[in-house]
């Protein structure tokens, strides 16, 4: 074999060898992004993560969204508020001071009071309403508001809302 043959082949090795190690990265980020979900909890209907929507997309579209209409989403998010009667609904965070509340559909699951604080990925319906002064009210009082702070909602809110249809609370 010439030198210039022994040089081609070992320029391949070199690039073949920083191939194999891309793709152990990769692959072994991709396992660990699945083990982490895997190694959650479920509520709700189970659901593959398909698209997986950054939270200043989420927030784009909700700021231009109009009132009544719908989009399906998955996003990731922070839990802020879980309701403390029964865990029939919870607030999410998103990106600039704005929050979203998620309730579950048909009310065919409840989240625990424990995961303040802790990621999760939102499986379903993102929509944009006008949230009524005796909801805000009823909302506030199910998340432990004083009576004062209740007494100060006094119009209508736009809202941001979510109707999950599956949770996964991440570990």
């Amino acid at each position: 074999m010439s030198f210039v043959g022994i040089s081609t082949f070992l320029g391949f090795m070199k690039e073949f060898n920083i191939l194999l190690v891309f793709l152990f990265g990769f692959f072994t980020c991709l396992a660990q992004q699945n083990n982490e979900i895997n190694a959650s909890k479920l509520y709700g209907e189970e659901f593959e993560i398909t698209s997986l929507s950054h939270k200043n997309e989420v927030m784009a579209q909700f700021a231009s969204m109009p009132v009544s209409d719908s989009l399906n989403l998955q996003f990731k998010t922070k839990v802020r508020e879980v309701c403390k009667v029964k865990g029939c609904w919870m607030v999410v965070e998103l990106p600039e001071g704005e929050q979203a509340m998620v309730r579950f559909k048909d009310y065919g699951f409840f989240m625990p009071a424990d995961i303040l604080e802790k990621e999760v990925v939102l499986n379903g319906l993102a929509f944009v309403e006008e949230m009524s002064v005796d909801d805000q009210r009823h909302y506030a009082k199910d998340g432990g508001k004083t009576i004062e702070e209740i007494a100060k909602i006094t119009a209508p809110k736009r809202t941001y809302s979510f109707e999950a249809t599956g949770v996964i609370v991440l570990n």
